[in-house]
């Protein structure tokens, strides 16, 4: 049978299915043995073609009334008014010569210095990168693409569907911005689209005069500084975070990278969602190695395989949290022979537990892989290996014990930022992606930035079919294997996503029994070779290509085939074995690259001409140096020769070709080779993409739902680009881990389908089933916005901190000497009113003050320096002195002294000293730290004597040591960095433990983060105080025993 209608209501459909067309109503196409009279019963026709044809005229009309009375619709109108200002400078930008064009740059940062707002000349420069655009790119900004860039000027999130050219929009805002020469940030995902969308956006860019600069991974100080010192920097977002934190642990001003004291202006987040929700779970560290307990992860993992879950633990798989039960905790203490896993002495219970995680949440293939002896994280989001990136907590030690790798030692924190507190430190921010307006609420909470849906250029027109739902991921992924197959004898291009390496290679596991010829993208380094390569051939007739996350950001899946890439590929095959004999697989840890699955391109007559020639030509270049290239240098070079056919026109490079010279023509020639080749592919790819259009365009199926609507809105935007036809399916199965994860009831499905039919792979679809999925997301949005926003919270509190410890630390960077010397006058005031503070009552008469406590913490402070000054002075002595004092009618403040008690070296010479001293004495006076009291002026003469004191024999001592004022200075500064960064590092991990502790307290009826607030900031003081305690004690032992403080700068 193929369809059963009677059990269920007019809206729920039950199907066996053999092959699936997207085009096809919600029941099946027959097999081709059936006649249609079987299955197509002629009085039930107009029933099954009416309810769906009311439902799509209601939906239209429902949607045109809620566009029309939605905010965004009026904001959107509004943008038109600069749109047509835009349009009106048009005929007279495009008379302008090159030069002219170019000039403009400096035209407007003239009428910027006479006062004018960058809101002035919004319309004229967005006009002119517009006409720059059209002349260096061969793309004129379409209107809705001038409204994303003002959108993104404005400080907005532009929301702009996948293939409207959010790369190009950017070219806008970030040209306007650097006029200003403040610096703008354009930051991507990752490197590849940092460095392709600055080699192609940065043309326009440098036409018009501006600086444009790249940030890589692997890069130096001086480059990264080179770089950032542009007008628009191109860079990935960790590098960005990384620089900041770097920039934040250096030890002199000459290793800082970034533009201080203002490092940040404005910056144009490329998929802003992806950088700001989905990565913003996980904060950037630094880290330094601590513990030496590396012996303990294995024994912790043998102990882990004997434990049995539901017996010896439990799993919360939301939390991804271990809880071992009495039978798990007698076991584990018999096994690791203890008495105590939580002994103090002998702690087993944070390296069990961290094992069990490793064991039941940290899957090979899925969040990690193997390669080279090391687990490299997969980034679930993205699909990529982050080689550099480290769990922290002993979980990255545990895996690897899991695996039997090399333990490498666990880690400290030393400096950390989530991407929210980073991008919050920007004065104007904006981002762009195609999938924001579910996450607008965050963004305006978060960060107060509305999202502005752009509309498209042409309408939409993909066809996003039911989802289907399958009791067991068995009967899912046949009926995955089933839909490529009929799609790939019908000749459309199909996109298979998946969720990690693991399914991945499961579904083309499946295709290889079928003998369907397929590409798969993943982590692996054998197919993320070919990322470009396989995204580019996606769009092709017959195409199928089975990705991770890797293919949903960042790359367009144009129809036929990319015709820059496609000829680009013909190049690198004609030249390169004549250029290098060099095994690509080199670097890819003994992989092959996975073969070629489409045929090539056919090239004409006079492009194999070319062809032939360029391979002649590279094969005596190779000879003539007497030594084979590398791959890499190969590469490069076709890539500069390829940036070369873009930059020359052709007549330039036919003359630079047949020029004669000493040596061979290589570059020109493969650039004019690259410019022929690229004529035929574009003529392929334009007839080919035609007829992938009639067929129906790019199918995409989902083999899971994601935790977030977003990403799976990412999937399906690959397809029906740019009003290109496509369809979409996604296909679940009911053990798919997020059911698990969230505990969602999947036993009615089941049992639904066991009542109709024993074939557990008979999947269901219908309003219900999308209705039961799209309330499973929401409540996984809920969960993880939950998360989120309790990190920012937590965050918000360490944020405060952070910046004061980081603008301290910059002052002291890149002050000057006097600032530094500020600095230090300032921390032995603030020690000394410490003491001071802690054993005297303004309210009390002297005599009941800790004078003996007092003195004591003073010369501790002061070590050796005041032991012959204040060696024989007691309590009593300090007592009769301020007795004394109390009968004197008037002070010499900037000479002052107690009576009876050593006079303070004479240091106080010259006015910048004087004036310190009296702005010390100012500061006492005002200051509300101590209560107001009869002896309140006692108490203030006190702390001035005792602060004059110490500052000026530690000026003498200085002067005393006969070094010149610039070795001093560094060592005041190396003193300040170091004390600040060992404490802010022991902060770090003392914020951290207590993140972790407060949530216990919540049992208490307590706020866990208002407790984290009150002792966060208990902590956060009692870090300034020993950080100015031991500086001082450490300059001044420095100065009296210099051989006895080396250790400080080891």
């Amino acid at each position: 049978m193929a369809t059963l209608s009677h059990p269920f209501p007019p809206f729920f459909s039950v199907q066996r299915t053999t092959s699936t067309h997207p085009n096809a109503s919600s029941f099946i196409r027959p097999p081709p043995s059936f006649t249609r009279r079987r299955f197509t019963p002629r009085r039930f026709t107009p029933l099954f073609v009416s309810i769906p044809s009311i439902k799509e005229n209601l939906g239209r009309i429902q949607k045109t009334f809620t566009d029309f009375t939605s905010l965004n619709h009026w904001v959107v109108s509004d943008y038109y008014r600069l749109v047509n200002s835009v349009n009106a400078f048009e005929s007279r930008i495009q008379a302008l010569s090159d030069d002219q064009l170019a000039a403009k740059t400096e035209e407007f940062r003239r009428r910027l210095a006479r006062g004018e707002t960058l809101a002035d000349i919004q319309a004229e420069a967005f006009a002119v990168v517009r006409e720059a655009a059209r002349r260096k790119l061969g793309m004129r900004h379409f209107d809705v693409q001038i409204i994303g860039g003002a959108v993104l000027h404005d400080g907005s999130i532009a929301e702009m569907k996948t293939g409207e050219g959010k790369t190009l929009v950017s070219t806008l805002a970030a040209y306007l911005n650097a006029l200003t020469s403040e610096g703008v940030h354009v930051v991507t995902v990752n490197d590849y689209l940092a460095q392709r969308d600055a080699e192609w956006m940065g043309r326009v860019h440098r036409f018009l005069g501006l600086s444009v600069g790249l940030i890589q991974r692997g890069m130096n100080s001086e480059e990264r500084r080179f770089n950032y010192r542009c007008d628009i920097t191109y860079t990935n977002n960790s590098e960005l975070g990384f620089d900041y934190l770097r920039d934040n642990l250096a030890g002199n001003s000459k290793q800082l990278v970034m533009r201080w004291p203002k490092p940040f202006h404005f910056a144009i987040v490329d998929e802003v969602d992806s950088v700001l929700i989905d990565e913003g779970r996980n904060p950037l560290l630094i880290s330094g190695e601590a513990s030496k307990d590396a012996a303990r992860y294995p024994v912790a993992a043998k102990v882990a395989e004997l434990l049995i879950q539901g017996i010896h633990y439990k799993v919360e798989l939301k939390n991804n949290s271990v809880e071992l039960t009495e039978e798990g905790i007698t076991l584990a203490e018999m096994a690791l022979e203890t008495h105590d896993l939580w002994d103090e002495n002998d702690p087993w219970a944070r390296f069990v537990m961290n094992a069990l995680k490793a064991k039941e949440f940290y899957r090979r293939d899925v969040q990690y892989m193997v390669r080279d002896g090391k687990a490299l994280i997969i980034n679930e989001l993205t699909g990529r290996v982050e080689d550099k990136r480290r769990w922290s907590e002993g979980i990255h030690q545990a895996v690897e014990a899991k695996e039997g790798l090399k333990i490498q030692a666990d880690s400290v924190v030393v400096a950390q930022i989530t991407y929210q507190s980073l991008f919050k430190l920007y004065p104007k921010l904006s981002g762009m992606t195609g999938t924001a307006k579910t996450e607008e609420k965050e963004f305006l909470k978060m960060f107060q930035t509305p999202v502005i849906e752009v509309p498209t250029n042409l309408p939409n027109i993909r066809k996003d079919l039911p989802i289907q739902a399958f009791a067991t991921a068995r009967g899912k992924w046949e009926q995955v294997r089933r839909e490529v197959e009929y799609m790939f004898g019908e000749g459309r291009p199909v996109l298979v996503g998946t969720t990690s390496v693991e399914n991945s290679e499961l579904l083309a596991g499946l295709l290889r029994e079928w003998n369907i010829p397929h590409n798969v993208l993943n982590a692996r380094p054998k197919y993320a070779a070919r990322e470009a390569e396989i995204v580019a051939q996606a769009g092709r007739k017959h195409a199928i290509t089975i990705s991770t996350n890797m293919a949903g950001r960042g790359t367009d899946i144009i129809l036929g085939g990319n015709p820059k890439m496609l000829a680009r590929e013909i190049i690198e095959d004609s030249v390169l074995p004549f250029l290098t004999r060099e095994d690509p697989n080199i670097e890819l840890a003994g992989e092959a690259i996975s073969d070629k699955v489409l045929p090539k391109i056919k090239v004409g007559s006079s492009s194999l001409a070319l062809l032939a020639k360029t391979a002649l030509m590279a094969k005596y270049v190779s000879k003539s140096e007497g030594k084979s290239w590398t791959y890499q240098k190969a590469i490069s070079f076709i890539l500069e020769a390829i940036e070369m056919s873009l930059s020359y026109s052709l007549e330039e490079l036919e003359k630079l070709a047949n020029e004669e010279s000493e040596i061979y023509p290589l570059g020109p020639t493969v650039a004019l080779a690259y410019l022929s080749v690229l004529k035929d592919c574009e003529e392929h790819c334009l007839h080919e993409g035609s007829e992938v259009k009639r067929l129906g365009g790019l199918h995409v199926i989902g083999t899971s739902l994601h935790e977030s609507r977003r990403i799976d809105n990412q999937l399906r935007g690959r397809a029906g680009r740019q009003g290109d036809p496509g369809s979409t399916r996604f296909m679940v199965s009911l053990q798919d881990e997020m059911f698990q994860k969230f505990n969602f009831d999947t036993e009615w499905a089941v049992r639904l389908i066991s009542k109709i039919t024993d074939d557990e792979d008979l999947p269901i679809e219908g309003d219900v089933i999308v209705k039961q999925l799209l309330a499973l997301q929401i409540n996984a949005e809920k969960f993880f916005f939950g998360i989120r926003k309790n990190l920012v919270e937590f965050d918000e509190v360490l944020e405060v901190q952070r910046k004061h410890v980081y603008d301290l630390r910059q002052l002291i960077l890149t002050g000057d000497d006097e600032s530094c010397s500020q600095h230090i006058f300032q921390y032995m005031q603030a020690v000394v009113d410490e003491v001071v503070f802690s054993n005297i009552d303004p309210l009390k008469h002297p005599r009941s003050w800790g004078l003996s406590n007092l003195l004591k913490e003073f010369k501790t402070i002061g070590g050796k320096l005041l032991h012959e000054s204040f060696g024989g002075i007691n309590d009593d002595t300090l007592l009769n002195s301020l007795r004394q004092l109390n009968e004197v009618n008037s002070v010499d403040v900037v000479n002052f002294c107690l009576p009876n008690l050593p006079a303070p070296p004479n240091a106080f010479r010259g006015i910048r000293r004087k004036s310190s001293s009296l702005r010390r004495w100012l500061a006492i006076c005002t200051d509300d730290l101590i209560e107001t009291g009869k002896y309140r002026t006692t108490s203030n003469l006190l702390r001035k004597y005792l602060g004059d004191f110490l500052i000026a024999s530690y000026l003498e001592v200085v002067e005393e040591s006969g070094y010149d004022d610039r070795h001093v200075k560094e060592i005041e500064r190396a003193v300040l960095l170091k004390t600040l960064d060992c404490f802010w590092r022991d902060h770090l991990v003392n914020m951290n433990r207590l993140s972790s502790a407060v949530n216990v307290r919540s049992f208490g009826h307590r706020n866990p983060l208002e407790e984290y607030k009150i002792d966060g900031c208990r902590f956060f003081i009692s870090m300034l105080s020993a950080t100015r305690r031991l500086t001082v004690e450490a300059l001044l032992r420095h100065w009296t025993s210099p051989m006895e403080s080396q250790e400080l700068f080891l």
